[in-house]
């Protein structure tokens, strides 16, 4: 290689290095401009909310858990789940046949408020109204001989008897059998009603989104998007709604037993589409559009045991595992120097540049996707400085065969690194192919360690490429390296040009 070239290329190299270093303080700005100075952690690291969600076995359906149901059950609260960007959560189901439970695993503060979304049935029914009451009424109307359409005796008497000013009745459940008339309480407490049966469903719902009224008059609401079944089924509903007295004209729509609203209908609704309002705020209707996007539970549950996870036992594991990696480093540090000498200086400078952008990677990614950091992650982490440091060895080994086979240590740099940044490549690829993988195919912390491989990946790939052989490069032409100094990692004894002398004493 001419000395021209040698020249331009430890020119580029020390620019290579320049940007990565600015590119980093740059990051570091944006992660404190943005708040992002702390890790958040998982479950295992901070504590967070446990909680187990029993299936109901309705009287006469003892066949309605079954294995598939439950497994339906367990993908649409995962999907709830993440659709929150709750990052670390666990999801699965535990036991056998009748017998299996969900087990809600959340971490942070927020905890509970999740737990109660995911396990909520979310049976969307829209129902036209027979009877509006008063929560405490205590009777259809003051002539009980007189009864509306629809409303029989039975139905009359459940309307007397629930107070839906009690919050006690105001939990919601199953929505009932859709085909059948039922007594439903709004969610605020603020009436009762009688209902007819079900004339759309949830399940025609292909789309829901959480909007706020531009002007104000209406807060935020939640936006439905029906199917083609849908749509026909409301446009006839609300056309025949239109023609009735009130309150026969109104069209509540119920979720899990309960009324959100019950609109009045004053014309014809052909358009596929819905509203629900009702004083939400934005986490409300957020949470609501989230549930019924993803379609309703095939079971109901009952929540049996919440517990919350004391965050002291993590604490003690993140400090065993921050000990493992400090341990970790410090032992590649001290191998490195041992072994490659002037040659070490360059694997510390590139760990060390490799593990503040991991650390800043995690600060930045908890803000943005709300990563959050696990026992797992922390093991991935680890053996990513193996993989990081195996990417040196290789460089550095091909430098010195170069040399071995009698080219100057300007010249073996290059080559040695033409013929080092395969393998490098590969063994990268086959690490990054695992990662993915795992992360596809696993669940809960096995994801977290899938996760935080990959990424760790991607940075050594990073480090390797823009400062271990940019910084190698341009050392280079300092003579204390080009010259082979004993130190240097470089020399002839290093690179196995000339035998120690315990290798002539055992020669002799």
């Amino acid at each position: 290689m001419s000395a021209n070239k040698i020249a331009n290329t430890q020119s580029r190299a020390l620019r290579t290095i320049t940007i990565l270093l600015l590119s980093i303080v740059a990051f570091t700005g944006v992660a404190f401009a943005i708040g992002a100075t702390t890790f958040k952690l998982g479950l295992d690291l901070q504590g967070g909310t446990s909680v187990t969600l029993q299936p109901r076995i309705e009287s006469g359906a003892n066949g309605s858990v079954t294995s598939e149901s439950i497994d339906q059950a367990v993908a649409i609260i995962r999907q709830r789940v993440n659709s929150l960007g709750v990052a670390e959560s666990e999801v699965a189901a535990q036991g056998t046949g009748a017998n299996r439970q969900i087990v809600i695993s959340v971490p942070g503060e927020t905890g509970r408020r999740i737990v109660d979304l995911v396990g909520q049935t979310a049976e969307l029914r829209f129902r036209p109204v027979l009877v509006e009451g008063a929560p405490n009424a205590t009777s259809v109307s003051t002539d009980p001989a007189s009864l509306p359409a629809g409303v029989t005796p039975e139905l009359s008497a459940q309307f007397a008897s629930l107070d839906c000013s009690l919050p006690q009745n105001r939990q919601g459940a199953s929505g009932g059998n859709e085909t059948q008339a039922v007594v439903s309480c709004d969610r605020g407490g603020i009436a009762k009603y009688i209902l007819a049966p079900a004339e759309v469903l949830g399940k025609q719902v292909t789309q829901a989104t959480s909007l706020i009224d531009p002007q104000g008059a209406s807060g935020w609401y939640v936006t439905l998007d029906f199917d083609g079944e849908g749509t026909s089924k409301f446009g006839a509903m609300t056309s025949r709604l239109t023609s009735l007295p009130a309150p026969q004209n109104q069209a509540a729509i119920v979720l899990d037993g309960l009324v959100y609203s019950a609109p009045r209908i004053n014309e014809a609704i052909n358009t596929g589409t819905a509203q629900i309002t009702g004083n939400f705020s934005q986490a409300d209707a957020q949470d609501l559009a989230n549930v019924l996007k993803y379609g309703a539970l095939p079971l109901a549950f009952d929540r049996g045991e919440v517990q919350q996870v004391s965050p002291t036992l993590g604490a003690e594991q993140l400090r065993g595992g921050l000990i493992a990696g400090i341990l970790g480093l410090l032992l590649v540090f001290i191998y490195s120097i041992t072994y490659y000498r002037g040659l070490g200086v360059v694997s510390v400078s590139s760990l060390l540049v490799a593990t503040i952008m991991t650390l800043l990677s995690f600060l930045l990614l908890g803000e943005w996707i709300g990563f959050t950091l696990t026992l797992a992650g922390i093991a991935g982490a680890i053996v990513a400085i193996g993989i990081t440091a195996d990417s040196f060895i290789v460089y550095f080994e091909r430098v010195r065969d170069e040399i071995r086979e009698g080219k100057s240590i300007k010249s073996a740099v290059e080559t040695g690194w033409i013929r080092a940044r395969r393998t490098v490549v590969v063994a990268d690829v086959v690490s990054m192919i695992a990662a993915i993988m795992l992360y596809f195919f696993a669940v809960g912390g096995v994801r977290g360690f899938a996760f935080t491989l990959g990424l760790t990946t991607i940075i050594d790939l990073i480090v390797v490429f823009f400062f271990t052989k940019p910084l190698v490069t341009y050392l280079a032409k300092f003579s204390f390296f080009n010259e082979g100094h004993s130190l240097s990692g470089f020399s002839a004894k290093s690179t196995g040009l000339v035998k120690s002398s315990t290798e002539n004493l055992e020669a002799k």
